[in-house]
C-alpha cells in the first residue's frame, strides 16, 4: 500500500504537502509544476486516500463480531454498555455490515464464530489468557473502552484518569473540600480501590494532603450498592459537602439514600457523577455529571476496525475526550474554564 510519505520522497515534497494536494486544498501555497507533480506521482504508483480504502475495505467485510466482558443481565443494568453497544450496531447498520454479539457466560467461545468474523470488536477489559486466546482466534482486533498494556493493538477509550481530575479540580474550584467518592471494586482482582476512578480520587487526594479513607468506600457496580455506600458515609459525625460516584448508577443509589434521611441534594451534600446516562436529566434534582461518549466509542471501533481491513499497519489508540454537565445536584461552576 502506498503512502503520503513514499509520494512525498519522490516529488521531494513535505507528506503535509501531498496530503493537501490530494485532498484539493484550494488554501496550499505551491507552484502548479509541483501539484502536477504529486498528482501525477500518486496516480503512477496507484495511491488510493483512506477514505477509498475504507470503502473497498466494506466489500471485503461479511461479519463484525462483538465480544463482551459483561453477560446480557450486566450490560443491560449499566446503560453505558449499551450505548457503546448500539453505537457498533449502528455504525455496522450504516456500513451494510452485519454485527453479532458474543457475551460473557463463564463459558469458553466458540472459536469458529470469532474466525469466521471479518474482525472482532472486544468491549471491556480481559486478562492475559483472555487476550492470547482472541489473539490466536481472530484476524483483526479492536479494543473498545480498553487499551491493553502493549501498543500491538488498535483501542478507543476514555481517559478516566484526566476526565476524573477534571471534575474535582472543579469541584475544588468551588469550594467544596470534604469530597467523598462512591465506586465498586476492581473486576480483574486488583483491590478494593484499584478502579481508575477511585485511584485517581485517592492519589488527588493525597497530593492535597486531604485523603480521608473513611471517605472513600466501594463495593459493586450497582444502584443498590450506591444506596447502602451512602447511608454508610452519611452514618458518620461529619457529612461530606459532596459526594463523587463512579458512574450514575451509583448515583441513583445514593439519590435514595439522601432523600431517605431528608437531605437536599445540592444543598445540603452535593452529587457528582460519571456517564450522564439518559435517566441523569430527570433525578431530583438533575444530576451533574461527566459525559463520556459511549457510543462514540462504539463507532470509532468499527471506524478502526475497517481500517484494519482495508490494509493500516500502524497502531492507532484512540482517545476520546469528555465534558462535564453542570446540573442541580451541585453548585454552577462561576467560570467555563471548571468544565
Amino acid at each position: 500500500m502506498v503512502t503520503l510519505r513514499e509520494i512525498a520522497k519522490a516529488v521531494g515534497v513535505s507528506s503535509g504537502t501531498v496530503s493537501r494536494v490530494l485532498n484539493f486544498d484550494s488554501t496550499l501555497s505551491v507552484t502548479a509544476e509541483t501539484r502536477r507533480a504529486i498528482i501525477e506521482k500518486a496516480e503512477s504508483l496507484n495511491y488510493e486516500t483512506p477514505r477509498n480504502r475504507v470503502r473497498k475495505a466494506e466489500r471485503k467485510v461479511g461479519k463484525i463480531a462483538l465480544v463482551h466482558f459483561l453477560s446480557p443481565d450486566q450490560e443491560l443494568s449499566d446503560p453505558y454498555y449499551v450505548a457503546l453497544r448500539l453505537g457498533v450496531e449502528r455504525r455496522c447498520h450504516s456500513h451494510g455490515i452485519e454485527s453479532t454479539k458474543l457475551y460473557n457466560t463463564n463459558a469458553l467461545l466458540n472459536p469458529s464464530v470469532v474466525r469466521n468474523a471479518s474482525g472482532v470488536i472486544v468491549v471491556g477489559a480481559y486478562d492475559e489468557t483472555g487476550l492470547e486466546w482472541l489473539v490466536r482466534h481472530c484476524r483483526h482486533l479492536v479494543f473498545a473502552d480498553f487499551s491493553p498494556a502493549s501498543d500491538e493493538f488498535d483501542s478507543v477509550q476514555n481517559d478516566f484518569v484526566l476526565a476524573t481530575l477534571k471534575l474535582l479540580n472543579a469541584l475544588s474550584a468551588m469550594d467544596y473540600r470534604r469530597i467523598a467518592f462512591l465506586g465498586w471494586e476492581s473486576s480483574r482482582g486488583r483491590g478494593a480501590f484499584a478502579e481508575v476512578r477511585c485511584h485517581t480520587y485517592i492519589e488527588w487526594a493525597k497530593q492535597r494532603g486531604q485523603f480521608d479513607p473513611d471517605l472513600c468506600l466501594t463495593d459493586r457496580n450497582s444502584e443498590e450498592s450506591g444506596y447502602h455506600l451512602a447511608r454508610k458515609l452519611l452514618s458518620g459525625t461529619k457529612r461530606p459537602d459532596v459526594i463523587v460516584t463512579a458512574n450514575d448508577n451509583v448515583a441513583v443509589g445514593a439519590y435514595r439514600a439522601l432523600h431517605e434521611l431528608g437531605l437536599k441534594i445540592g444543598e445540603d451534600v452535593a452529587v457528582a457523577s460519571f456517564n450522564d446516562i439518559s435517566v441523569a436529566q430527570f433525578l431530583h434534582p438533575p444530576l451533574s455529571t461527566v459525559r463520556l461518549p459511549a457510543e462514540e466509542i462504539g463507532e470509532a471501533a468499527v471506524d478502526l476496525l475497517l481500517e484494519r481491513v482495508a490494509g493500516r499497519k500502524i497502531v492507532k489508540r484512540v482517545v476520546l475526550g469528555s465534558q462535564i454537565i453542570w446540573r442541580g445536584s451541585t453548585r454552577k461552576p462561576s467560570s467555563s474554564k471548571t468544565g
